[in-house]
């Protein structure tokens, strides 16, 4: 991952539109030239993270800093609004942390046949250099959209049409019992706490996995691609 230090330089990055995974600020640094940096990070849409100064040190392996650290993203990140028109299935990730399960995710959704997978500022990883390993080349094929709120982006697309399911070991339907929407959206849980209770509040349906084991339940990689191939033998998407 390409790491940008300083004011200028990270300032001019934003200016360019260069895909920028999340900019780190030290803890208590304020100024024009800082808000210069805010404010041309929240129109890029590029999250921005206040940390101790031992944060930046140790991320840009210099002290150098000015206290401004970028990171670079291992791709650009596509708009929801080019995406949702053309798509059958869109892939919703409520705050997935770990670079190889997102990675595993990106891979299987392309497989499958899916328009894009959807993911959050904050709180979630995005495009770093381990994901684009792990997707084994399908973060190049497959857009990646992130958004600010993952509740009103699944509001806005029930606006036009798409009929949302969320997996949850708790939901009332089987994955393989459902008679899928023309154009569907998966939405997928977080590792170890799932799906947030406004996120299924903001789903159509509750999709669960049967498990014939003890695990109740399985990887949300795993899972994705449960689901995703089960809508794909459903619905005889053609990739």
């Amino acid at each position: 991952m390409a790491v940008l230090t300083g004011f200028h330089p990270v300032a001019e990055a934003l200016r360019a539109r260069r895909p920028l995974e999340r900019i780190l600020i030290a803890r208590g640094l304020a100024g024009p030239r800082i808000q210069e940096i805010i404010d041309l990070a929240r129109e890029a849409g590029t999250p921005v993270r206040f940390e101790d100064r031992g944060a930046l040190d140790r991320m840009s392996n210099v002290k150098a800093h000015q206290g401004v650290v970028a990171l670079g993203a291992a791709k650009q990140y596509a708009e929801l609004v080019d995406v949702a028109p053309h798509s059958k299935m869109l892939v919703v990730l409520d705050g997935v942390e770990d670079p190889h399960n997102l990675g595993a995710i990106i891979r299987t959704a392309h497989a499958a046949g899916a328009g894009a997978v959807i993911i959050p500022e904050r709180r979630a990883v995005g495009l770093t250099d381990i994901v684009a390993k792990a997707a084994a080349g399908a973060i190049e094929h497959l857009p990646i959209v992130r958004v600010g709120n993952i509740n009103h982006t699944l509001r806005s697309l029930k606006d036009i049409g798409y009929f949302v399911y969320g997996l949850d070991e708790r939901g009332e339907t089987n994955h393989d019992a459902v008679d899928w929407a023309e154009h569907s959206v998966v939405v997928m849980g977080a590792e170890g706490h799932g799906l947030h209770d406004l996120v299924k509040k903001n789903c159509d349906m509750l999709l669960r996995i049967p498990m014939a084991g003890q695990i109740a339940s399985l990887n949300v990689s795993v899972a994705t691609g449960v689901v995703l191939f089960s809508w794909r033998s459903a619905t005889a998407v053609t990739a």
